[in-house]
């Protein structure tokens, strides 16, 4: 039996190294993988097999952010007086109900005849009946209060400690020296831990995707996610690890300021959050659209060539390199448009990054008909909490909300 499996794992490693690990994926032209060993006191060399270990670490920080969420950023919330809306319940209806979670959110015309037909009810109490229940699942304040400190604590870490550790290396001051002697580079265990954690923590974003406040921008956000993760994993394969940690220190640079304003938005401190916001904008819009073209892009694609001819991997890391400037592109139109109407129009508008089911003020509340099953106290209740939210008018709505701000007024009756 033993011998079996020692048969079976035998193959299975000699097909990764036929198919996988072939040099020509992963080296220069002329290198072999007998030509980049070193000896233990040269330093550690990257080996693929290094990145296993980021799935455990993975799944201990969705137990980390589990407990910190708990144990600090509910309290956090709290000691900043974060508030969330009152939310009206929808009745106990279970025909409804499971319609609701095994069909659709937002039924149809015909739907609302045929399910007015099967319990009895008004077409105009179904859709109020809708209207309450998709409130109902709209995360609070406190969750998304929660979500963005668990992020802006690792992000203020890993800019830190990325930082540290790079400070005195040569090729954050001299690009090129990102590329002299590779691939045979020896990785130093500050940065061989940098690039562990980070592709860890953004595996466990991954993860947790399906769970975590879904926004406008959701799609954009898991490319970028797995964009990051083959970037990481790649480029710590190839040796690429110098060049990788810049791009890891651009990216952590603006991320955590992000975070924080986020933070300050749902505890509702709107002259911090707006400050922070400016300063957010600002490093981005730098370190995305001129550091990272012309620096760290530029590097990879021009002065690399200078020391090896390109090869699959060169061609492979430039393309996930570009996708994130994309992507960077993408963002910073988003946010010179939210600048440009705050100071141009002096009105706010809801930014595409907003929570696409889960934004701040719910979703417009119609007076109920006589017998609704919801107390005055509850409908009064509501309405304060949307007035209390339409005023709260900072800069930051924009990254938390989607629609116009005149979609959310009352209609007129």
């Amino acid at each position: 039996m033993v011998y079996n499996q020692a048969c079976v794992w035998s193959r299975m490693e000699a097909l990764l190294n036929e198919w996988l690990w072939q040099e020509k994926y992963w080296l220069p032209p002329g290198i072999r993988w007998r030509d980049i060993k070193m000896k233990v006191e040269d330093g550690h060399f990257p080996l693929p097999r290094d990145l296993i270990y980021t799935l455990p670490l993975a799944l201990a920080f969705i137990a980390l952010r589990y407990v910190f969420e708990r144990l600090v950023a509910v309290p956090l919330s709290r000691a900043v007086d974060v508030k969330d809306p009152i939310r009206i319940r929808a009745a106990s209806i279970p025909k409804l109900e499971i319609f609701y979670k095994q069909n659709s959110r937002q039924p149809s015309q015909r739907e609302l005849l045929s399910l007015g037909k099967q319990c009895g009810l008004s077409q105009r109490k179904i859709q109020t009946w809708f209207r309450h229940r998709r409130n109902q699942d709209r995360p609070s304040n406190t969750k998304k209060f929660c979500e963005a400190s668990w992020r802006f604590v690792f992000y203020l870490f890993a800019f830190t400690a990325g930082l540290a550790s790079l400070i005195n290396s040569a090729w954050l001051w001299d690009h090129r020296e990102c590329w002299r002697g590779y691939p045979k580079q020896p990785v130093a265990e500050a940065h061989y831990w940098y690039y562990i954690l980070e592709m860890g923590f953004y595996l466990s974003l991954l993860m947790c995707v399906s769970v975590d406040v879904k926004r406008k921008d959701f799609r954009e956000q898991v490319i970028h996610h797995i964009a990051t993760i083959f970037l990481i994993g790649f480029s710590y394969c190839a040796n690429y690890v110098r060049v990788g940690t810049l791009v890891m220190l651009v990216h952590d640079s603006s991320d955590f300021l992000l975070e924080s304003a986020k933070m300050f938005h749902y505890a509702g401190w709107t002259r911090t959050c707006d400050s922070l916001f400016v300063v957010f904008a600002l490093v981005f819009l730098y370190t995305r659209l001129v550091v990272f073209p012309s620096r760290v892009v530029h590097t990879t694609l021009v002065v690399s060539s200078e020391f090896f001819q390109p090869f699959f991997g060169y061609y492979f890391f430039n393309a996930l390199l570009l996708v994130l400037q994309a992507l960077h592109v993408f963002w910073a139109y988003l946010i010179l448009r939210m600048v440009y109407k705050f100071v141009f129009s002096g009105k706010v508008e809801r930014d595409v990054r907003s929570d696409e089911e889960s934004e701040v003020e719910d979703e417009e509340e119609e007076p109920e008909e006589e017998g609704d099953e919801c107390s005055w106290e509850q409908r009064k209740g509501a309405i304060n909490s949307k007035l209390a939210s339409l005023a709260n008018n900072c800069v930051l709505n924009n990254l938390t909300h989607q629609r116009n701000i005149n979609s959310r007024l009352p209609k007129a009756r």
